[in-house]
């Protein structure tokens, strides 16, 4: 049995023998060179599994229910804290707000992480105030006597990081 196929560059039939399938040679018509395909072998055929009704209906409710989900999310005016309930806006005064941030930045630097994280929620309350504190923090020269022994790049940084977890 022979392999026959079409030149590339011609068009041209060309009957080549099976053994030199897989192989390059030259188009007897324009000499050009060709690739000889590898013979077709005779393989079983594969059928398609029938498709599986049940399961498609399944599929198309969880989608349907995954989209009422994400719409019902989406509308939600207001999003809850980690108790379930939404937190009030709090007013503050200046004093206990630069007391509460000298207090989160004390606790970062010694690497009181969870206490920083309970006052972080607290000073995120009343963001407004709490940037223009930190933005006057941040522009002042000598700081704070609770945070003068934390080098100044590190308070600089962690007073920009307080303020963009503000933003």
């Amino acid at each position: 049995m022979s392999i026959k196929f079409h030149c590339e560059h011609c068009g041209k039939k060309i009957d080549a023998p099976d053994t030199a399938g897989g192989k390059w040679g030259k188009c007897p018509a324009c000499h050009n060179k060709v690739y000889v395909p590898q013979p077709e072998t005779e393989e079983e055929e594969l059928k398609l599994a029938p498709i599986d009704e049940t399961e498609e209906e399944r599929q198309k409710r969880l989608l349907a229910e995954t989209f009422q989900l994400t719409q019902s999310i989406l509308q939600e005016k207001e999003i809850p804290d980690a108790g379930g309930h939404t937190q009030p806006t709090q007013d503050i005064s200046s004093e206990k707000m630069t007391e509460a941030i000298v207090r989160y930045l004390r606790q970062m630097a010694d690497g009181d992480l969870d206490s920083a994280q309970r006052t972080a929620e607290t000073i995120a309350s009343n963001r407004r105030k709490a940037k223009e504190i930190l933005d006057q923090m941040s522009t002042s020269d000598p700081p704070d006597p609770a945070l003068h022994d934390i080098p100044r790049q590190v308070l600089s940084g962690l007073i920009r990081n307080l303020r963009t977890r503000l933003s």
